[in-house]
């Protein structure tokens, strides 16, 4: 059995660490920045509080099928709130609906925000990933997340 693994990304982001705290946590701006292209995502209920729970609902569009790890097209990711430092850092535990062992498990989530010169910069850091979750894949999946992000806040 192989151990589960840590991936990270980060992104320089023109704006300031408040503005991108408010943005990761505001239910209405969730959907704009959590998808990943192609995909269409509803927040089922979202509580931003230490201890608060999520969960969002990820669907490949009709022209860009996909295969879910929820459903054939289907991506169901709840989540919990482990901590919450305004303008600082959020910690998440994440773990996506599934019958898939291979693709059950908890996945710490923390992204720091991080102030430098022009910006913020914003880290994404997922730790204990099951290994069968591509590493290309993730990454490129972090990358756009911050992309999007960073298309809403600037």
């Amino acid at each position: 059995m192989t151990l589960p693994a840590t991936h990270k990304a980060s992104r320089i982001i023109l704006a300031t660490p408040r503005a991108i705290f408010r943005a990761l946590l505001d239910p209405e701006t969730v959907p704009a920045w959590r998808a990943q292209r192609g995909m269409i995502t509803r927040v089922e209920h979202f509580n931003p509080r230490p201890g608060g729970a999520y969960r969002l609902v990820l669907e490949y569009s009709l022209d860009n099928p996909g295969k879910g790890k929820s459903g054939s097209n289907t991506y169901i990711v709840d989540g919990k709130f482990v901590e919450i430092l305004p303008d600082e850092r959020i910690i998440e535990a994440v773990r996506f609906e599934t019958e898939d062992s291979r693709f059950q498990g908890v996945v710490t989530v923390t992204t720091t925000l991080e102030p430098v010169k022009d910006g913020t910069k914003v880290t994404l850091r997922a730790q204990d990933v099951p290994f069968e979750i591509n590493e290309t894949d993730l990454r490129e999946g972090m990358d756009a997340t911050l992309k999007s992000l960073a298309n809403i806040v600037e």
